[in-house]
């Protein structure tokens, strides 16, 4: 019988030939530090770095641990993935050195590092090349093969993803509180016709103790001139791009041109049809403060790599989410009246599509000579504006069936070329508008130019909207049948779009009891003593001051050639930004 084994296991592991090696406890060693500040702190990214890695070499050095190198990104959110930020890149970039100098990675905290899944994308990378996780939420490293250290790991994660978005919608609440109850300005780019100027200490106790100060809009007079300019000249009739090329012509500077310092990011190279558009969507320009037109939206950079991460771009905000004040924040440029008769006059053009964009006329171009019919003259076969064409001491306004398109059915009866001189035209015309302007005659020149408009036009105008607005509705109604019995509804995003916007304009024409652009008496009265002395201007006859004055007058005319028909037809514009007073 054997004696008794002291030592079974060191018996055992001399037979099997283990060597055994005492663990020694040297420490965690040279470990590299991360931390991130966003720009949304409160606290200066100095301020920040400093507690983050305070916190961390307190966690990790009675554990023998040593900050050898850090890594702090600054204006990096925290939705970021790592490989996008700056920092964050090149620690990863260093995982594949072997000369790196750290063996582990502390952080200070954990909710500012990962979000939402980013910690089981980027852990196996760290474990790949026998890199360790230090986190204080954990209490110690991060251990890859104990459940609870993964799931404590993923709830972190979406405590930081849950955090944002309160503080997201926090702000956003306290903004629009502020814009609803005070009107309050809330920054960003400044609309044009507008400055920003000083309104004395900020409302906020600790904001004004810091020196911030409050601001408000006031206007810019030349720039807000453009702008009546350009939400008159719509309702005139013109459209964008026809309103930004008087603009260029007149050489009114834009935007970015009058001021660079807030449109580096743009070319000052004029006006173009998307900025009138922008101006004349803008609704603080009736005095009230808006805010939420414009919504931030993360997208994904590849749907087939979600990992990627997201961008964010910024989309037109749905009507909740728009925000109003109740009382006037700041002077208007326009009036409310005028703004919802061109957003109206707007989604009208909008209604009829295509067809309804064509009939806005783009502007003339830059002429050597000044034609007084120009843009004035339509011909009755094709209703085409006739061009000016000199010839010798003469001006004739043409029109050339070569210029149609082939196919088209005016060229059936379209003579090869329509010819109508302008001093057969001049004479007459210039008389007959001296008539009917005159003292003796200007009452019923105004009455008949309301009455152009309709007899009862409020009456007549309901009646049309409720008939469109009726089928509107009821294409509405045949749309969604046609979804619900299978037919796919990408196919008819246009249709549903094109029936909701008239939909939508005839409700607002029978709320507001009037047709964008309609005239009253005294309007036409005003309108034509801001014309001056017509007669002095008639009777000069200057070819450059006749051009101004029909088109104040929007006078139009259709020459029939075969008869030899002039049909004349006038209505003063709204706009008296400019006058053609011929002096006396």
């Amino acid at each position: 019988m054997t004696d008794e084994i002291s030592n079974p296991w060191a018996v055992l592991d001399d037979l099997l030939g283990v060597d055994v090696v005492e663990p020694v406890d040297a420490g965690i060693g040279p470990v590299a530090f991360y931390g991130r500040c966003s720009t949304e702190d409160n606290q200066d990214p100095e301020t920040s770095h400093g507690w983050q890695v305070g916190t961390a070499r307190k966690f990790v050095e009675p554990l023998g641990g040593m900050v050898a190198a850090e890594f702090f990104d600054v204006g990096q959110s925290r939705s970021v993935p790592w490989e996008r930020r700056r920092d964050a890149a090149r620690l990863l970039a260093e995982l594949k050195n072997p000369n790196r100098g750290w063996s582990a990675v502390v952080v200070g905290e954990g909710t500012r590092c990962w979000f939402g899944n980013q910690f089981s994308l980027i852990a196996p990378k760290f474990a790949a090349y026998g890199v360790d996780l230090w986190v204080p939420e954990l209490g110690g490293r991060f251990d890859p093969r104990n459940p609870s250290h993964k799931m404590l790991m993923s709830v972190l994660g979406g405590m930081s993803e849950s955090e944002r978005q309160h503080v997201q919608a926090r702000v956003r609440a306290a903004m629009d509180a502020q814009v609803l109850n005070e009107g309050r300005h809330q920054g960003g780019r400044t609309p044009f016709g507008y400055t920003v100027v000083d309104a004395g200490p900020h409302p906020n106790p600790r904001k004004a103790a810091e020196g911030y100060r409050l601001r408000v809009l006031e206007i810019d007079e030349d720039a807000a001139e453009v702008v009546r300019r350009i939400f008159a000249e719509y309702l005139d009739g013109k459209g964008d791009r026809a309103i930004a090329n008087g603009l260029n012509r007149d050489g009114v500077p834009c935007p970015s041109k009058r001021r660079p310092d807030q449109n580096r990011h743009r070319l000052a190279d004029g006006w173009q049809g998307s900025t009138v558009r922008s101006i004349m969507e803008n609704p603080r320009y009736t005095g009230y403060a808006v805010f939420g037109r414009w919504t931030r939206h993360e997208t994904l950079i590849d749907p087939d790599d979600v990992a990627a991460g997201h961008v964010t771009r910024f989309r037109r905000a749905r009507p909740d989410q728009i925000v109003r004040s109740r009382l006037p924040a700041h002077p208007a440029v326009v009036s409310v009246e005028m703004f919802t008769d061109v957003a109206l006059l707007r989604r009208r053009r909008a209604a009829g599509g295509l067809p309804a964009r064509r009939k806005l006329e783009r502007g003339p171009k830059a002429t050597k000579r000044p034609y007084p019919l120009r843009g004035r003259v339509r011909c009755v076969h094709c209703a085409r504006r006739m061009e000016g064409t000199p010839r010798a001491e003469r001006t004739y306004y043409r029109c050339a069936a070569r210029t149609l398109v082939p196919g088209s059915p005016a060229l059936k009866e379209h003579p090869k070329n329509v010819y109508l001189p302008e001093a057969a035209v001049l004479g007459p015309l210039n008389e007959w508008i001296g008539e009917l302007f005159a003292p003796e005659n200007r009452d019923r020149t105004v009455t008949a130019l309301v009455a152009s408009q309709g007899s009862t036009p409020q009456a007549i105008d309901r009646g049309d909207a409720k008939r469109r607005l009726a089928e509107a509705e009821e294409k509405l109604t045949r749309l969604r049948a046609a979804i619900e019995a299978g037919v796919d509804p990408a196919a008819l995003v246009e249709a549903v779009n094109e029936a909701q916007n008239r939909r939508t304009t005839a409700q607002a024409e029978l709320k507001g009891g009037r047709t964008p652009g309609s005239l009253t008496d005294a309007e036409v009265h005003a309108m034509i003593d801001h014309l001056g002395n017509l007669k002095s201007v008639l009777s000069r006859a200057n070819p450059a001051r006749l051009q101004e004055l029909y088109e104040h007058l929007r006078l139009e005319m259709v020459y029939d050639p075969e008869g030899k028909v002039l049909d004349v037809t006038i209505m003063p514009t709204r706009r008296v930004s400019d006058c053609v007073r011929g002096g006396t």
